[in-house]
């Protein structure tokens, strides 16, 4: 930026800042690293193009005074300088709300530009990101070019508002795909947890000579292989990358070591860490939760302290991990210092996972009165997970009472929430009081409580089958009670 403004000083010392294609240049460069100074640029131009303001604008979309935006559209239009192709697409990005994204709107029509598919696209993905999905469908249904763009445009913004249904119907009409598209349907799937569809739709590509699957859609798939623990399904993905040469890549390797260690295959996840030629922080926070949440405690402490030792700077993510290290009643202490440190040292705030670990260590080690000081002094509201971890150290410890008396009382103070109902009717049904959990089931009933059921995964032969608590609906699911019936005798007869 330095060097941008000794070119932009020479520049007016030598008489070449009224070339127009010189002042423009200086703009659109400042604008990504250095906004005011590019606006100021903007203000001593004495015939500002719709390149200048298109520039600024973009700028300004990257920042957090996004409502500039629409005042530079204004300020262009009220200089009787008309916008061009590029235009709308860079000002609806920085719209904030609703209102000034309709406002947008009402110019695109006005000026004749709704057709163009590169602003119908902007709309369709703006809307969906503010939340207003129903316009991002009316647009795409009114557009006379319901091209690639618009359709993956109007599927992400589908399924990142639970519409699963009609994200399929769009891809299922789809006039024709690329691996944009599907990257995005089978991403979509799986953040809405709907993994065997997203499996069988990439298999279905990657069986298909039409698309290539791309290096986003591998990982998307990696990552889901991760989460459900498909270890089968994810070394075929691991096989698929070395193929395609994306090995020796930071985030695939990353993603790798994260999929291996998920599936507690953590001697394979440290060969792939050890053998990486380049790491960085989420590499390092990978495998350091990685060694924890496979029982390798120490071993994840020693990795934290050798990675501070080399010069990288954890961040939240990686406090995270090693508080998680730290769930073993040896550790507590270990445990309030990086608790410590993580503020003192390196000037990260602890959130309220960093506070829900520290809360699960201490129930862990039987500390119950002090995590539940911690709860009540944490400078925000405790969720469900911290909630949880607390409940099952009154039971661990023996400490029912005080388990019961924080499980009504969070009852009483939000009886519309199931998991509150859940904790402490787990906690009864743990030590055998089911008159306890029959009357909290009835009382969520009585008030109308939603309740949505627990499931699990499980990988056999490489399909992956989703369970539900009171599955019916599973194709096998006589079957499967037919042999739970007969591993019960059997551990009877015992």
């Amino acid at each position: 930026m330095d060097q941008l403004k000794q070119i932009h000083a020479q520049t007016i010392t030598i008489g070449l800042a009224r070339f127009t294609y010189i002042t423009s240049k200086l703009l659109a460069f400042s604008a990504m690293s250095n906004i005011d100074y590019a606006h100021t640029i903007l203000n001593q131009t004495n015939t500002p193009t719709v390149f200048d303001y298109n520039s600024l604008i973009l700028g300004y979309s990257k920042t957090s005074k996004q409502e500039m935006g629409i005042l530079l559209y204004t300020q262009m239009r009220n200089n009787h300088i008309e916008p061009n192709a590029r235009t709308f697409p860079v000002l609806i990005k920085t719209c904030d709300c609703i209102s000034s994204l309709l406002q947008v709107h009402e110019h695109v029509v006005k000026l004749g530009n709704v057709c163009d598919v590169y602003v119908t696209s902007s709309l369709i993905y703006m809307y969906s990101n503010l939340k207003a999905v129903e316009l991002a469908i009316q647009v795409f249904e009114e557009s006379l070019y319901k091209n690639v763009v618009c359709c993956t445009s109007l599927i992400t913004g589908c399924f990142n508002n639970g519409l699963v249904d009609v994200a399929c119907k769009v891809f299922d009409e789809m006039p024709e795909r690329n691996d944009v598209s599907y990257s995005a349907m089978i991403s979509g799937l799986v953040r809405n947890e709907l993994f065997n569809k997203a499996f069988d739709l990439f298999l279905h590509l990657k069986h298909s000579s039409l698309v290539k699957p791309n290096r986003p859609l591998l990982l998307t798939i990696l990552t889901a292989c991760g989460k459900i623990g498909a270890l089968e399904i994810g070394k075929n993905i691991h096989h698929q990358l070395t193929e395609e040469s994306f090995t020796c890549d930071l985030e695939i390797d990353t993603a790798l070591l994260d999929f291996y260690a998920k599936c507690g295959e953590i001697e394979k996840a440290e060969d792939i860490f050890i053998k990486m030629p380049y790491k960085d922080v989420a590499t390092w926070s990978s495998m350091v939760m990685g060694l924890a949440t496979n029982g390798r405690n120490e071993s994840a402490i020693e990795l934290f302290e050798e990675m501070t030792h080399k010069g990288y700077v954890p961040n939240e993510i990686t406090f995270i991990s090693v508080l998680v290290a730290c769930n073993h009643k040896s550790l507590v202490t270990k445990a309030w210092c990086l608790l410590g440190k993580m503020f003192k040292v390196f000037g990260i705030q602890p959130g309220i996972e960093h506070y829900g670990c520290m809360v699960d260590v201490l129930a862990r080690s039987g500390q119950l009165k002090g995590a539940e000081i911690l709860i009540n002094l944490m400078p925000m509201e405790p969720d469900e997970a911290i909630w949880g971890s607390f409940l099952h150290g009154c039971l661990t410890h023996g400490e029912i009472c005080l388990g019961e008396r924080v499980g009504k009382r969070l009852i009483e103070l939000d009886p519309n929430h199931s998991g509150r109902y859940v904790g402490l009717a787990n906690m009864y049904a743990d030590i055998g009081r089911w008159e306890n959990v029959i009357r909290l089931r009835n009382m969520m009933v009585e008030r109308k409580v939603d309740n949505t059921p627990s499931w699990s995964f499980i990988e056999v032969d490489g399909v992956v089958h989703k369970f539900f608590v009171h599955d019916q609906f599973h194709p096998r699911a006589n079957d499967l009670r037919e042999i739970l019936q007969i591993l019960n005798k059997l551990s009877m007869n015992r």
